[in-house]
């Protein structure tokens, strides 16, 4: 099949074309997004596309315009469920990459498969899908502009971050009157962190390369805060003793599994006990993060 097949007459306004004033057109009104499953055993999976498609021939990531009002993350989720029959929950999106041409961006969102499943072609838009080794994608003929951004993916590819919280020294920072009600003052910062999971950190300030992580998210908790719930994108590790011991035990029990634990306290003698396998930040470092995400400041 040569040519495209016709859109539907109720399609989603976002399924157009977005044009550049020296009249380049980019498929995706409101922009698009795609999805990089990274299946440690097996490799990347990457869509054959139909010879009508755009750069049709090549090879690529599932993907697609976004819809209206649908961030990218959604939509790349999305889109590869469309297409590649990525089942819900089958991958954890850690890593976002956005390619902004001022008028349209291509965000893509890296993700590691978390429970096997095999690719289905859903649609028109795939000649095949298959699972490639890393050492074989370059072999391929990408999709230039998978092409491009391949080199900088791969090496995100290494990277695992986890994100260790002493809640009690976060929530002891900020005179709010948490002393008060300590349970509701950690179940807030779970709320709270929660938020920042979904938004996701920016790469600069993790010290990583693209433009945006999703951190696995542990928050200790210790006493009367143990009663707070967790929340989506945040675990809780509640402390039965001391919650110094628990945040020590659980930094080091990531760093032993090949995970990047960055740790988040201000308390001088917790650092020195972690500071050999975790990047330390004080509290400040991540209230300001909330801060940030809060005011509006998120990924694309």
């Amino acid at each position: 099949m040569t040519t495209p097949p016709p859109l539907p007459a109720h399609r989603d306004p976002g399924d157009n074309w977005a044009f550049a004033s020296d009249g380049t057109r980019y498929w995706g009104a409101f922009g698009a997004a795609g999805l990089l499953a990274h299946d440690p055993g097996r490799g990347i999976l990457l869509q054959h596309r139909a010879a009508w498609s755009h750069h049709g021939g090549t090879w690529g990531i599932p993907g697609g315009a976004r819809h209206r009002g649908e961030n990218a993350l959604d939509a790349a989720l999305r889109e590869a469920a469309e297409e590649a029959g990525v089942p819900a929950g089958a991958v954890r999106p850690e890593a976002v990459h956005v390619l902004d041409r001022e008028i349209w961006t291509y965000t893509t969102v890296v993700a590691r498969v978390t429970r096997s499943f095999e690719p289905v072609a859903a649609d028109q838009e795939s000649l095949e899908l298959a699972w490639v080794p890393l050492e074989r994608v370059g072999e391929l003929e990408l999709h230039p502009g998978f092409a491009s951004s391949w080199p900088a993916l791969r090496e995100s590819l290494t990277h695992r971050p986890a994100l260790v919280v002493d809640a009690a020294n976060v929530v002891g920072s900020v005179p709010d009157g948490w002393w008060r009600d300590r349970a509701g003052a950690a179940q807030r910062l779970l709320d709270r962190l929660s938020g920042l999971a979904a938004r996701g950190i920016p790469a600069s300030a993790l010290g990583l390369p693209l433009d945006a992580w999703h951190p696995r998210m542990t928050v200790v908790l210790e006493g009367v805060g143990r009663a707070a719930e967790g929340r989506e994108g945040v675990a809780s590790l509640h402390a039965e003793g001391s919650g110094d011991d628990a945040l020590v035990a659980r930094t080091h029990a990531y760093a032993a599994d090949g995970w990047q634990p960055t740790v988040v306290t201000s308390d001088r003698g917790l650092r020195a006990r972690v500071e050999d396998v975790a990047v330390v930040h004080g509290s400040g470092w991540l209230l300001r993060l909330l801060e940030e995400g809060e005011g509006g400041a998120q990924a694309s």
